[in-house]
C-alpha cells in the first residue's frame, strides 16, 4: 500500500477532477487486509477510499486527517477519547495523534482526506 500521507507530488496525478465511489471501489484492492485507493493528490491534500478489513492497524500520520463515513458503524478512538460513529459522520484527527477504528461493522468504508494543517478559513 502506498503511504497515504506522502506529499501529493509522490503519487501519479490524474487529469480529471471528479471521482465517484463506484470508480474508487473498482480500483480498491480485495482481501481482508487494509484496503486503500488514492483518488486525488494535489499540493497539500491527498484523498482516498479506505476500508480497514478485519483489524485496523494504522498508526499516527504526519498530516491532519479527516474521515467521511460512507458506510458502516463502530467506535472511533483518538488518544483517550472514544466515540460511536455511523454513515454520514465526519471524524477529524490532527497530525501525529494516535487513532483507529474498533468494534466496527464489516462494511466500514470511509473517504479519507489527508491535508496540511493551517489557519482556519473564514465561515462562508
Amino acid at each position: 500500500m502506498a503511504d497515504p500521507t506522502a506529499p501529493a507530488g509522490s503519487a501519479a496525478r490524474r487529469s480529471d477532477w471528479s471521482h465517484s465511489l463506484a470508480e474508487a471501489l473498482a480500483r480498491m484492492p480485495t482481501g481482508d487486509a487494509h484496503r486503500w485507493v488514492q483518488v486525488l493528490a494535489r499540493e497539500g491534500v491527498t484523498v482516498g477510499l479506505y476500508a480497514p478489513g478485519s483489524t485496523d492497524t494504522q498508526g499516527p500520520h504526519g498530516r491532519d486527517e479527516i474521515y467521511f463515513v460512507v458506510a458502516g458503524s463502530g467506535t472511533f478512538w483518538r488518544d483517550d477519547e472514544r466515540r460511536r460513529f455511523g454513515a454520514g459522520d465526519m471524524l477529524y484527527v490532527p497530525a501525529g495523534m494516535s487513532h483507529g477504528f474498533e468494534d466496527y461493522s464489516d462494511n466500514l468504508m470511509l473517504w479519507v482526506v489527508f491535508c496540511d494543517g493551517g489557519a482556519p478559513i473564514a465561515e462562508v
